[in-house]
């Protein structure tokens, strides 16, 4: 497997499980609260769907 570089951490990719857990695990939220929060902000930038999720969690 190809090394990745730093533009693919800031990513969530929703077919790498272990991408959708981590964030949840890191945000307290489920894996599902995640997928929820990428499709309502159309994004899959990290910093985009952790805020979306902390400020829903208000």
């Amino acid at each position: 497997m190809a090394k990745q570089g730093p533009s693919d951490r800031k990513k969530v990719n929703s077919s790498q499980d272990y991408e959708l857990s981590h964030v949840a695990t890191k945000m307290g939220v489920s894996v599902q609260q995640v997928v929820g929060a990428k499709r309502a902000t159309k994004s899959n930038d990290r910093t985009v769907i952790e805020k979306y999720i902390s400020d829903k969690k208000k």
